[in-house]
């Protein structure tokens, strides 16, 4: 198969991620049941019909390219991968989707060679989402608008960190941070965190927990596009495609 265009893929998944949204928020207004997975994580309705469509829509796109699904995966189903796969997360943030603050994440993004080079990222609640990807640029569209955006430098006063609202390690936060000049720490849901650093909200993300590559895929996309990395603790890149799709800790930093 020949290599896809990345901008036109990148403008292709905006309507599909907005189609999940809508199904997304048609559970959140209903009194939805939740599940538990083998892992005792949580799950609605919500995360199935989303990527059920996402799935879909994607096999439609780009019928030669392997779709990685999170419930898919978490139902023992999961499709040899290549050089170039999907990887979706119809809904990251379960548990603020469970308690009702709008910051959960609908997820797409493509990853070729171990590198995530265009996703999306869409906050239905919030009417928020960001795009981007490897010498894409990236861009928030809210209201309507389309804004682009960009990684800041660090401003003088220091780093304003971004950390998990549901998965907090203070003592390792404390440990990364040891030395380096802080101005602020803010706390976000889901994927919204790689976000918060890609539009220049915030200079850095360490995430000192576990996660999985659909969990960050599509943030890490948008966030390279603004001009960002995300690295392993020990400064190597972050790569996909891993055994067990799992990841290290890892840093999202903006400019530095």
């Amino acid at each position: 198969m020949s290599a896809p265009n990345h901008a036109d893929l990148l403008q292709q998944l905006v309507p599909i991620v907005r189609a999940a949204g809508v199904l997304v928020m048609a559970v959140y207004a209903t009194d939805f049941d939740v599940l538990s997975k083998e892992d005792a994580s949580p799950v609605t309705a919500a995360d199935q019909q989303a990527e059920d469509l996402i799935t879909e829509a994607l096999a439609r796109l780009t019928p030669g390219i392997p779709v990685v699904g999170e419930e898919a995966v978490s139902g023992g189903s999961q499709p040899a991968i290549g050089e170039r796969f999907w990887l979706v997360d119809p809904l990251d943030g379960t548990k603020e989707f469970i308690s009702r603050n709008g910051e959960f994440t609908v997820n797409i993004a493509l990853v070729e060679h171990g590198q995530p080079v265009l996703g999306v990222v869409l906050a239905p609640a919030l009417d928020a989402l960001y795009a981007g990807g490897v010498g894409l640029g990236a861009w928030l569209e809210q209201g309507g608008q389309r804004t682009p955006i960009a990684c800041r430098a660090v401003p003088p006063e220091g780093l304003s960190v971004v950390a998990s609202r549901s998965h907090g390690d203070a003592a390792a936060l404390d440990a990364f941070l040891a030395g380096r000049k802080v101005a602020c720490n803010v706390s976000a849901g889901s994927s919204l965190k790689l976000c918060l650093v890609a539009s220049g909200q915030a200079d850095v993300y360490p995430r000192l927990g576990r996660t999985m590559e659909w969990d960050i895929a599509a943030g890490h996309a948008v966030l390279s596009g603004a001009g960002g990395v995300v690295e392993r603790l020990d400064g190597q890149p972050l790569r996909y495609g891993k055994p067990g799709l799992d990841n290290p800790h890892f840093a999202a930093w903006g400019l530095r």
